[in-house]
């Protein structure tokens, strides 16, 4: 019954489309940006060779359904490169006339590709989440598929208060990247009424994780570590480099529940999510990928069906039109998670709930029953308009 109902839907908005004169041909590049990295702890989270670019291969096939119908073809062509060569690999891309990127890199070279690219571009980020790019430093060509920082600390910290443990107990790593998360956190933490009875660094000293970190020494070190805090209902992980979160259940001193990087984990998507029509969804995937999803896979596919959805709602490819309506109040995307997803107009940011899993189930949903907002309870994630210092979008 559900297959013939999702049918007798895709055959009205069919319907209800109009059909182009000609051929419109969507030609999108997913740039991957490879950075050097240590082995992670768990070889479960070894990245394939295909991260990202299988979930462009099922939006292909998502926009082309809808497409051909349409007189639409969309080809999108994916490239990986190492950061050195993003100059020399974003001008071929912009020589054969692409221009709608999904980018996959850190927040600083998304930032440079899309000042190189220019403001006649549209730029999706599939996966940087540092908040200066929907704060103080957005670009009007780029928008946001990828959830931000604040809004996964968001998630995390609304469920905690919803579960009444507002007394936290943050653990941090030392690296900038783990700072920013932790400030997220702080800021979490005051927005939601939780509070930080106590923080503490976990130093990154370095060498294999595997082997100078292993259950032995963990065992004996993260006990002594987190001994004689102040008493807490829960401890928060801000591990963004992968270094010690993963150790923490089972080995802290007083038990707790563990959430942030290890434990209860915020996540886009993740392979046992089978609520709201995913099962569907992540079967074809493993069908055409031969592995599971991954958060990036999935970021990917939805960059790129933000494009089919405003190019079959436009009948047009150009950028400036896809964009204007992605910023639409008309614009809403299924997106396998309970609601539909769309863009905050003052920042780029796409809209979405946040799952909150340990890894073998959803265990929630954010954002939690309680919270409301004047517009959208999606929005008491992440930055508010009025907490946005982004006017790019003001123009």
């Amino acid at each position: 019954m559900m297959a013939i109902a999702y049918l007798f839907a895709t055959v009205v908005v069919l319907v209800s489309l109009a059909i182009p004169a000609q051929a419109l041909d969507i030609r999108a590049t997913v740039l991957r940006v490879d950075y050097p990295t240590l082995l992670p702890i768990s070889r479960f989270d070894l990245l394939p060779d295909d991260l990202g670019f299988a979930g462009a291969a099922l939006a292909d096939e998502d926009n082309q359904t809808t497409g051909r119908f349409l007189g639409m073809n969309f080809e999108t062509t994916t490239v990986a490169t190492s950061p050195d060569a993003i100059p020399q690999q974003l001008d071929s891309i912009l020589q054969v006339g692409t221009d709608l990127l999904i980018v996959m890199a850190k927040s600083d070279d998304l930032l440079t590709i899309a000042d190189r690219a220019g403001p006649d571009v549209l730029v999706i980020n599939a996966t940087a989440r540092d908040i200066e790019l929907r704060d103080d430093q957005c670009r009007a060509n780029v928008l946001h598929v990828a959830p931000s920082q604040n809004m996964m600390a968001d998630a995390v910290m609304q469920f905690a208060v919803w579960k009444k443990w507002r007394d936290v107990f943050l653990i941090h790593g030392s690296n900038p990247a783990d700072q920013a998360l932790a400030d997220a956190y702080r800021r979490a933490a005051s927005k939601f009424g939780a509070r930080i009875v106590e923080e503490r660094e976990f130093e990154d000293t370095g060498g294999s994780r595997r082997t100078d970190t292993g259950h032995v020494l963990v065992q004996r070190q993260i006990p002594v570590f987190t001994q004689n805090a102040k008493a807490h209902d829960a401890v928060i992980a801000a591990d963004a480099s992968d270094v010690f979160a993963l150790y923490l259940p089972f080995h802290l001193w007083t038990p707790r529940p563990v959430m942030g990087s290890a434990g209860l984990r915020p996540v886009t998507f993740h392979p046992a999510h089978e609520a709201w029509g995913a099962t569907q969804f992540q079967r074809r995937f493993e069908a055409l990928s031969g592995r599971y999803l991954q958060e990036a896979d999935y970021q990917v596919w939805l960059a790129l069906r933000v494009i089919g959805e405003a190019v079959t709602r436009t009948n047009s490819a150009a950028p400036e039109d896809l964009k204007a309506y992605a910023l639409s109040d008309e614009f809403d995307l299924a997106a396998f998670k309970g609601r539909g997803v769309s863009f905050r107009s003052w920042n780029g940011q796409l809209r979405q709930p946040v799952l909150l899993t340990d890894s073998k189930i959803t265990v929630s949903v954010s954002p939690q029953d309680g919270y409301l907002h004047q517009v959208s309870t999606l929005d008491t994630l992440g930055l508010d308009r009025s907490e946005s210092a982004c006017t790019a979008f003001d123009q």
